[in-house]
């Protein structure tokens, strides 16, 4: 005899919007509720199990040890249920991906693999963010995205964490810059010339500091950016150094904008990695891209 189950669907997009947010109010908006109605079941939630998922802390709601202990499952539970409702609409068979990516792989390496997916998957809906690692990080932990392209080592026991392909960063100046025509630059280069950097929790911004930490207190730092286009837009009107992704750099370097430059006994050669959460379900469309991350990687490889 099969057991009606306690709890609903919906009951269950009310715990993790709260779980996410952090407030009731703002996740009943999210999902077209009043906040009665989201408020109604979420108590009916915990008084069907008598059991506590929230600490409640002024407005927010935070989740307890009981809240987390059922977090991943909930989510992956949900998430099997989207891929069913997709499935019977016949339209989006393989359900939604929501992809995150750092800056760098977000603009470059990031495109042709949409490309290569929609092709597959038209009718597969989509999303990019592009944050730091720091940021992107965050948002897969917490089953805001269900993968993450990211630039920085990041060490998180929730995560599951594959080496994917190698990137290598590059010191680089504006054409008419003192340095431009320099094969290598010393250590005295590098001190007496202003910098134009990442902000840091950024994946470009940690590799830098490992590869110039003896130096780092010693650095004229200029400017902290965001966005690679930005720092690109102070060095080329001469603010200073920059260190980025040579694939952010090649469409400059081929217009003949910008010169890349090597550091004597400096290596900055880095990996990129691929993140997901260790308790997400792996739909479709999620085993899709990550085939299509690991094909990409082998012709790279192969080149």
């Amino acid at each position: 005899m099969i057991q009606a189950m306690k709890f609903t669907l919906r009951q269950l997009e009310v715990f993790l919007a709260t779980a996410r947010l952090e407030n009731l109010s703002r996740a009943a908006e999210t999902l077209s509720l009043s906040q009665s109605a989201a408020s109604d079941s979420l108590r009916e939630l915990e008084h069907q199990f008598d059991l506590q998922l929230f600490d409640r802390v002024g407005k927010r709601l935070q989740l307890n040890d009981n809240g987390r202990l059922v977090l991943a499952q909930a989510e992956g539970l949900m998430s099997r249920a989207q891929e069913l409702e997709d499935t019977l609409r016949q339209h989006k068979g393989i359900g939604a991906l929501k992809v995150g990516a750092t800056l760098s792989i977000g603009n470059t390496l990031c495109i042709p693999l949409i490309k290569q997916h929609r092709d597959r998957y038209p009718d597969s809906p989509l999303s990019l963010e592009i944050a730091n690692t720091e940021r992107i990080s965050h948002m897969v932990a917490g089953f805001e995205l269900d993968i993450g392209l990211i630039e920085g080592e990041i060490n998180n026991p929730a995560l599951e964490i594959t080496r994917w392909r190698e990137d290598q960063l590059q010191i680089f100046c504006g054409s008419d810059h003192p340095l431009a025509r320099k094969r290598v630059l010393s250590t005295q280069d590098l001190l007496s010339h202003g910098w134009i950097l990442r902000e840091n929790g950024s994946g470009t911004r940690q590799t830098f500091n490992r590869v110039m930490h003896d130096l780092l207190p010693d650095l004229r730092l200029e400017l902290e950016l965001q966005h690679n286009e930005a720092i690109i837009q102070a060095v080329l009107v001469g603010m200073g150094l920059g260190c980025m992704s040579a694939l952010s750099l090649q469409a400059g370097v081929e217009r003949g904008e910008l010169v890349t430059l090597k550091a004597k006994d400096r290596e900055f050669t880095r990996s990129l990695y691929l993140i997901t959460h260790r308790q997400k379900y792996r739909s479709i469309a999620l085993e899709h891209w990550l085939a299509l991350c690991q094909e990409q990687a082998r012709q790279t490889r192969a080149r």
